[in-house]
């Protein structure tokens, strides 16, 4: 997907994925990776998302990445924090307390910069992929992880005739194909949301379901 496409998104506020709490599921299902405070956790996409907070707060080191500028920016002071910045090959750096965010593009790691996480949270990343990027994200990014590391994998899944993504359905056949050449899959949850979605209703989406993944790298 064109970068323009996320630029344009968030100069115009057109952040229907940002959510303003953290995810329910991640707290209910994050201590099933049995990750100790400290460690370092991946969040790719990481807009300026709650989520990255809540994880610091347990303890974890964050290191996000965002192709957003603005994303990046706001999520800072809306927390009440002025980051230390830095350039790298990898992008431009911000820092404050435990969550770091690299304004940059995912694809443009490489495993020096994620060889200390132990662990990897998705909530809507993989969902805003088309296909042909999926399969990159997950066969290029992933397999820089380190073996051992964890992860907690969010999707949704709806015909996708009867909505255009993203976010994009992503069914657990597809999750396996993607991933079991290099981690463990293990479906922690399928929950109906359907009712939950109001804006999916009101474009004719007739079924909606959000499933929970535990990954393990071999």
């Amino acid at each position: 997907m064109d970068p323009g496409f996320w630029h344009q998104r968030w100069r115009e506020g057109r952040i229907g994925f940002h959510q303003d709490k953290p995810t329910p599921l991640l707290l209910e299902h994050w201590p099933a990776l049995e990750r100790a405070p400290g460690s370092q956790v991946f969040v790719p996409l990481a807009g300026k998302s709650l989520d990255l907070a809540w994880l610091a707060a347990q303890g974890h080191r964050v290191l996000g990445v965002e192709l957003s500028p603005l994303a990046i920016a706001q999520f800072f002071v809306e927390h009440g924090l002025t980051p230390q910045v830095h350039d790298s090959p990898y992008g431009r750096h911000h820092r404050a307390g435990d969550v770091e965010l690299i304004c940059g593009d995912v694809f443009g790691l490489d495993a020096d910069v994620l060889a200390d996480c132990a662990a990897v949270y998705d909530r809507a990343a993989l969902i805003a992929l088309p296909p042909p990027l999926r399969r990159r994200y997950v066969h290029e990014l992933h397999a820089l992880l380190p073996a051992g590391c964890r992860g907690l994998l969010i999707t949704l899944e709806y015909p996708q005739h009867e909505k255009q993504g993203p976010p994009f359905a992503v069914p657990e056949t597809e999750v396996r194909d993607l991933y079991d050449r290099d981690w463990r899959v293990e479906t922690l949850e399928r929950c109906d949301i359907l009712a939950q979605q109001p804006g999916f209703v009101a474009e004719g989406v007739s079924a909606l379901e959000t499933v929970v993944y535990r990954l393990s790298k071999r």
